[in-house]
């Protein structure tokens, strides 16, 4: 298994499931997908992930998921992340991109609508839900432990200044308005 068929595993699962933006209907969906391909293959979507975390730790991204969730710890940035994977390649890479474009996704305004957090802690234990239904065992090996980028330090600021993160992220930030 290789990013692009992780993709392509994560589309497959979006498209079975009646409610594509709730990302644990995605991931009990791919857990059983994942679940009937070859254990090396499952093996391998714990370092993809690992990967997709990675270059998805950007300060941009945690400062669009503190003002969406009404902060956001490690943790709960983790989870924010794990929930972006949930919802596709194309978004997940334009959202990378651009984290004020989460303002544009039907399924953010709906969030902001009802005021719920946005997070998808299953979306990380993906590999080893499959690698235990396919074979009731742990997944093997340590948990992965990539290495992290520094943050921008652009963006080292408190992001409990509603006035920089509504300078620096203008449309989620009209969304999320009091």
């Amino acid at each position: 298994m290789d990013t692009p068929q992780f993709w392509k595993l994560i589309e497959e699962a979006r498209s079975q499931v009646p409610t594509p933006d709730h990302g644990d209907s995605v991931v009990e969906r791919a857990t059983a997908l994942l679940a009937l391909r070859p254990v090396q293959e499952i093996v391998a979507v714990q370092r993809i992930l690992g990967s997709l975390m990675a270059d998805s730790y950007r300060a941009p991204l945690w400062g669009a998921a503190y003002l969406i969730n009404g902060g956001c710890s490690d943790d709960g940035f983790d989870y924010f992340r794990g929930w972006l994977i949930t919802q596709g390649r194309e978004t997940f890479e334009r959202v990378i991109a651009d984290p004020d474009a989460l303002a544009g996704l039907p399924a953010v305004r709906a969030y902001a609508r009802d005021g719920l957090d946005i997070e998808c802690e299953d979306a990380l234990g993906l590999a080893w839900y499959a690698h235990r239904a396919a074979t009731g065992e742990d997944l093997p090996g340590e948990p992965s432990t990539c290495r992290l980028p520094e943050l921008d330090p652009d963006w080292d600021f408190d992001f409990e200044d509603g006035d920089e993160l509504g300078r620096r992220l203008p449309r989620l930030a009209k969304l999320y308005a009091d």
